[in-house]
């Protein structure tokens, strides 16, 4: 089995109001990734993704377009430590 990995992103543009948290959730619990979504003042949307390699790619990949009302200007990426006591995914905010 791959080692997990976690990724923390940023995802700017028209994306609060949209129905982006709940889509980040449906999408990160079919790829069975664990972690949290929450709106961030600035009007971004921040996400810890934490799962296998490929499924966390497919997730990153994914955000750029997000649900249909959407518009993705960016998403930035960070590498962060895979938390153990994250368990399914969540909106946090």
């Amino acid at each position: 089995m791959a080692q997990e990995i976690a990724r923390q992103a940023r995802v700017m543009g028209r994306v609060q109001g949209v129905a982006f948290r709940a889509w980040t959730q449906g999408l990160a619990e079919s790829l069975g990734l664990r972690g949290w979504v929450c709106n961030n003042p600035d009007g971004s949307v921040t996400a810890l993704i934490v799962g296998r390699p490929e499924q966390v790619d497919d997730m990153l990949d994914a955000m750029w377009a997000g649900p249909g009302a959407a518009a993705v200007r960016d998403v930035s990426v960070e590498v962060v430590s895979p938390l153990p006591d994250v368990t399914g995914f969540e909106i946090t905010g």
